[in-house]
């Protein structure tokens, strides 16, 4: 649906105004990390996020990379919803439920677009690699102490 002037101005739609709001956003306020066009996501979708270095180190390590998006001081992973069921992410990621992804600094850009319709990274993979750099036990792999 769009929006025309009387005197013949330039038509704006809908997804114009989207896009023209989206820029304006302050600094620090939470947002959702977009799914390119033509990627769908019938798993749900959230977003692992680390430290750029960290990141980086990651590539290479994984079988498949699916969605990432960078800004200045972080990279976003798209995986499954509720990939941080029965995992304890390790520290320095944080996990954003819905990938709405919370006081960044700008809007973190694509920088990794993966062949297909799926944004996902494999959440696995992605956390043994992370676990591993890290220096992080698994959580699966930890002593359980019983409570008695």
């Amino acid at each position: 649906m769009g929006v025309s002037s009387g005197s013949g101005g330039p038509v704006l739609t809908l997804d114009s105004l989207v896009r023209l709001r989206r820029g304006l956003r302050a600094p620090g306020t939470p947002f959702r990390l977009a799914v390119p066009q033509g990627m769908t996501v019938p798993l749900g979708c959230d977003a692992v996020g680390m430290p750029a270095l960290l990141g980086q180190q990651l590539v290479p390590r994984l079988p498949r990379v699916g969605c990432v998006y960078a800004d200045d001081t972080h990279w976003w992973w798209l995986v499954p919803a509720d990939s941080d069921y029965a995992l304890e992410w390790p520290a320095p990621a944080q996990y954003a439920t819905g990938a709405v992804v919370p006081d960044a600094p700008v809007v973190p850009s694509l920088v990794h677009r993966p062949e297909g319709t799926l944004p996902y990274t494999p959440p696995i993979p992605l956390y043994l690699a992370l676990c591993r750099l890290t220096g992080t036990t698994p959580s699966w792999s930890r002593p359980v102490s019983s409570a008695g």
